[in-house]
């Protein structure tokens, strides 16, 4: 059966200024980050079977982007970027191993919380915002990255029968939900927002599912079983129209135990996508605890929710399994801004995650941070969904290999010239590549011109256990 593929979505519930923190007029802000989540929600369409019913009624809150694009398709780029409001091809950081303050041209950069810090502001929060290691505890008031016992499980006795799978590895656990760390943060959360600060607030709150290992509580196993599980919709001869290095990117997950090939041979294509939509469920139900939460708080009426997912994840389409794609299926991305006040309704406009640091920023009235920020503030979109764009959306994966997606198109120029174009509007599962077609030249040249002018050298890499 077909599965409906829906562009991305920025949920944005609006808030008045004028319902800011009564001591400064300024909003609090809840900002949650999930790890891995694709359009495989409710509101985006993007699977028929996942259900999302607190995702979803945060989207009916506010104005739902349908076509949000993180600016890198990998956990560490993507967040500094965001983080930071500048893009990977300026800043240098395509890897994991790429700590944002190494950076040459981040050194002097504010982070998102830190700027809410200086302004004010009582900062706090808990488990993955930034990537790795770094808790950066200057910029928060409180943070913590709270630890996750589901983690013993694939150390001790792996659920799959992929062999080798290790922390790649996926299904239903018995392990007592308060023990799962998303479900603690989100609880402690939930906490938090019953106090009153006496200033505004900067809640952050970081959801590790559904990345790696795809373990939720058997319970959100209980409606997909196997036999009834529906597999993305793939295309057989989807790989003939590549461009090598396009081919190369379908071959990252080769050397590891999760790869398509693996995945067919083991009987286990149902059983991951069951696992990634049970942990998606169990995501939802974390929101759902938070958003609980906030609408008993006296914060209801002047906090902005964001929610949003640093990339995408492929389970199968063009034979790839995991992120690390200038695909949809990696680019492509939840992202939700709540709050009273602001539009409600769809919007198709292609943003980015790097908006939300001038967004938030211009939401709260701060002053500017020390670093250019690269993103357009998006509260034109948040005032009126159909609004004028310009703007396309820009990712990138490492130097000089990028993706443009318009409202239309999706463009893909790899740092070998190999290129790639798809017609979204036709072909919503970028099946077919138009890019050697001579009556599209005049749409690539267009296309070209939004191509990143500069392209750093690579960051440096954090050294050997510091």
């Amino acid at each position: 059966m077909m599965i409906r593929r829906w562009p991305i979505c920025l949920v944005a519930l609006g808030l008045s200024l004028s319902l800011g923190h009564a001591a400064t007029g300024r909003p609090n802000v809840l900002f949650i980050a999930i790890d891995d989540l694709n359009d495989w929600v409710g509101c985006l369409g993007g699977h028929p079977q996942v259900r999302t019913p607190n995702i979803d009624r945060l989207a009916r809150r506010g104005v739902l982007f349908s076509n949000a694009h993180c600016q890198a398709p990998i956990c560490n780029p993507s967040r500094v970027s965001l983080l930071t409001g500048v893009l990977p091809s300026t800043s240098g950081v395509y890897e994991l191993n790429q700590p944002h303050h190494l950076s040459t041209v981040l050194k002097d950069a504010v982070t998102l919380p830190a700027h809410y810090k200086a302004a004010g502001y009582h900062v706090l929060g808990r488990g993955k915002i930034y990537h790795g290691r770094y808790e950066y505890p200057t910029d928060w008031h409180d943070f913590k990255t709270t630890g996750d016992a589901r983690n013993q499980q694939w150390r001790t006795k792996p659920v799959s029968s992929i062999p080798g799978i290790r922390v790649r590895d996926f299904g239903p656990i018995d392990l007592p939900e308060e023990q799962f760390g998303d479900l603690i943060n989100a609880r402690w959360a939930a906490g938090q927002l019953q106090r009153d600060f006496g200033r505004p607030f900067f809640m952050a709150v970081g959801i590790r599912l559904p990345h790696v290992p795809l373990y939720a509580p058997r319970r959100f196993f209980k409606r997909h079983p196997e036999k009834q599980v529906k597999l993305p919709v793939v295309r057989g001869d989807d790989l003939a129209d590549l461009p090598p290095a396009g081919l190369q990117i379908t071959r990252y997950m080769h050397n590891t135990p999760l790869n398509h090939k693996s995945v067919l041979a083991s009987g286990n294509w149902r059983n991951a996508v069951a696992a990634y939509l049970a942990c998606t469920e169990f995501v939802d139900h974390c929101v759902g605890v938070m958003l609980d939460a906030l609408d008993a708080s006296s914060h209801a009426k002047d906090t902005v929710v964001v929610l949003w997912s640093d990339h995408g994840w492929h389970l199968g389409e063009k034979q790839h399994w995991a992120k690390r794609s200038l695909w949809g299926e990696s680019t492509r991305v939840p992202l939700i801004v709540a709050g009273p006040g602001l539009a409600k309704g769809n919007c198709s406009r292609p943003v980015g995650l790097i908006d939300l640091y001038p967004t938030l920023n211009e939401l709260c009235d701060l002053a500017k941070p020390p670093q250019s920020l690269e993103g357009h503030s998006l509260v034109p979109l948040l005032r009126k969904p159909d609004a004028a764009w310009p703007h396309p959306a820009i990712t990138t994966f490492h130097q000089n290999d990028h993706t443009i997606r318009t409202e239309h198109w999706r463009y893909i120029r790899y740092a070998n010239g190999d290129e790639e174009l798809y017609d979204c509007a036709a072909d919503p599962h970028e099946w077919i590549n138009l890019a050697a077609k001579l009556e599209h030249r005049g749409t690539l040249a267009q296309l070209r011109l939004h191509l990143p002018k500069v392209n750093a050298v690579d960051a440096p890499v954090r050294a050997s256990g510091r």
